[in-house]
C-alpha cells in the first residue's frame, strides 16, 4: 500500500508540474514584443475563462445544484471587486503613454500574473487529488489521468509566467510562479492521503470551484483583456482569446 501511493504522489507531483513547460516555452521568447504580450495575455484570458466555465462552474452545477453553484460564481466575482477596490493599483491603460512598459504598468502585470497563479493553483489542487485517487484505483488509470492532466497544464504554465515575466523582467521569478502553482496538485494528492479524503467532499469542492470560476473570469475581463488591449490595439488579444481556449478544449478533451 506504501508503494501505491507513493507511486499516486508522483504521478501527481508530474503532471502538476508541467505547468513548468507552459512557463519555458514563454521564457524562451528572448524579447517580449508588445503584439507577442497581447497575444499571451489574451491567451491567457482564453484559458481561464474556458476553464472556469467549462470545468469549474460545470463541476460545481453538478455537485450543489445550478442555483447555488452561480451564487458561489458570484460571490468569487465580488471578492475579486472587493479586492480591487480595497487594494490600490493602477490598471494598464489608464494612462495615454505608449506602449513601452512603464512602472505602472510592471506592478499592474505582476498583480495580474500573480492572481492567475493563485486562481490557477486553487484550480490544479483537486486535479491532484484526481491523479492520486485514480492512481489508488489503477496504476494505469492514474497514468493515463496524469498525462492528460500533464497536457492541459501546460498552457496554464504559460498564463502565469508571460505577465509576470514582462512585469519583472526575470525570468526566474516567472518560472517560480509557475512551478509553485503546478506544486498544488502534489499537495492536493498528499492533503487526500493524509486528511481531506475524510473531510474535503464533492459538495464542499463545488463551492470551492464554483467559486474560484468566479474569481479567474473577473481577473480575466477586468485585467488580462485591458492589459492585453493595451499592448495590441490590432486582433493579437483576440487571436489569443480564441487560440488560449481552443486549445484548453483539446486539453480537457482527454480529461473525459
Amino acid at each position: 500500500m506504501g508503494t501505491s501511493y507513493l507511486y499516486a504522489i508522483l504521478l501527481s507531483a508530474g503532471a502538476g508540474l508541467a505547468t513548468t513547460i507552459g512557463s519555458l516555452i514563454s521564457l524562451a521568447v528572448k524579447r517580449v514584443s508588445d503584439r507577442f504580450l497581447a497575444f499571451t495575455l489574451g491567451f491567457s484570458a482564453g484559458v481561464m475563462i474556458l476553464v472556469a466555465f467549462v470545468e469549474m462552474l460545470n463541476f460545481g452545477i453538478d455537485e450543489i445544484g445550478f442555483l447555488p453553484a452561480h451564487a458561489a460564481f458570484f460571490v468569487g466575482m465580488a471578492i475579486f471587486v472587493l479586492i480591487d477596490f480595497t487594494v490600490p493599483h493602477e490598471y494598464i491603460g489608464e494612462d495615454e503613454n505608449d506602449g513601452d512598459l512603464n512602472n505602472k504598468d510592471r506592478k499592474a502585470l505582476k498583480k495580474t500574473g500573480l492572481l492567475v497563479a493563485i486562481g490557477i493553483a486553487v484550480h490544479n489542487f483537486p486535479e491532484g487529488l484526481a491523479a492520486f485517487s485514480g492512481a489508488l484505483e489503477n496504476l494505469n488509470l492514474g497514468i493515463a489521468i496524469a498525462v492528460a492532466i500533464a497536457i492541459h497544464n501546460i498552457p496554464e504554465g504559460l498564463a502565469i509566467a508571460a505577465p509576470v515575466y514582462a512585469a519583472t523582467g526575470s525570468r526566474k521569478k516567472a518560472f517560480w510562479w509557475s512551478f509553485l502553482s503546478g506544486v498544488s496538485e502534489p499537495v492536493g494528492a498528499m492533503a487526500g492521503a493524509l486528511i481531506l479524503s475524510q473531510f474535503f467532499g464533492p459538495a464542499v469542492l463545488g463551492w470551492l470551484l464554483s467559486g474560484v470560476a468566479g474569481l479567474m473570469v473577473a481577473i480575466s475581463l477586468d485585467e488580462l483583456m485591458p492589459a492585453a488591449k493595451k499592448f495590441g490595439n490590432d486582433k493579437a488579444p483576440v487571436l489569443g482569446v480564441i487560440l488560449g481556449m481552443a486549445v484548453m478544449a483539446v486539453s480537457l478533451l482527454f480529461l473525459e
